[in-house]
């Protein structure tokens, strides 16, 4: 650390070569400076509230809580947000409006109710697109062992300025083709869940690369949307 900190202080007066060897070190540092604080402050949050504290169906055999609402994201924030932007390293906005007038916020939940830590808010004002939504990529855990005998659950804690039509979408990604099942989010509830029972779907299960969610958004122009928490739990289906 003392000779990274020489070397620092010399960048003002370093030769162009050595500058950019200097850069390229600062960059890699910097990916595990980032790493360490999120994982140490997500750890340290736990003292206020459980990150790791899941409601879970009976004979649940894995659940996850993305990053977003899990520890805190650098930067915090993001405005004027363009598509395909990425938040975090799992969470990507897509939509198609011209000009963008969309923020997204990751805000502390300060609430008795909250489980999850952090929440995610996002300010839409004037609209001029087609569809918004908020794609989650999961880890490779949630597809090891992934069969179609699997009922996947979405749960999630969703507050809006005015009431808005909100889908989830589930992507399983098998060989060359992905499947989509799409399921919409009751209107009027605060805390709501879908679930997907892939055994109607034509998943072929042996070749199962990788899964991911879309919180898709229908007209959400002059909204404000808080998602207090998202949780993705799987269980095997009762056999009929």
């Amino acid at each position: 650390m003392r000779a990274l900190a020489q070397r620092i202080d010399a960048a003002e007066t370093i030769d162009l070569h050595h500058l950019r060897v200097l850069r390229e070190l600062a960059k890699r540092q910097r990916s595990r400076i980032d790493r360490l604080l999120f994982v140490a402050d997500s750890r340290l949050s736990r003292s206020l509230r459980n990150a790791h504290a899941i409601k879970k169906p009976m004979y649940c055999d894995w659940a996850y809580r993305p990053e977003i609402w899990r520890g805190p994201l650098a930067p915090p924030g993001l405005s004027a947000v363009e598509t395909q932007t990425g938040f975090g390293n799992e969470a990507t906005i897509f939509h198609d409006c011209r000009i963008s007038e969309l923020t997204l916020r990751q805000l502390r939940n300060t609430r008795e109710a909250d489980l999850s830590p952090y929440g995610l808010r996002l300010d839409i004002f004037r609209f001029d697109g087609s569809f918004m939504s908020l794609v989650v990529e999961l880890p490779p855990s949630a597809t090891e062992g992934l069969k179609l005998t699997h009922v996947i659950r979405v749960d999630t804690v969703i507050q809006t300025e005015k009431p808005l039509e909100i889908f989830i979408r589930l992507n399983v990604k098998h060989g060359p083709n992905t499947e989509q099942i799409v399921r919409e989010l009751p209107l009027g509830q605060e805390e709501v869940m879908v679930e997907f029972d892939l055994a109607y779907t034509k998943i072929n299960e042996k070749r199962i690369e990788k899964m991911w969610v879309d919180v898709i958004f229908e007209g959400p122009e002059m909204n404000q949307v808080m998602i207090r928490d998202l949780t993705i739990t799987r269980r095997p289906r009762a056999e009929l």
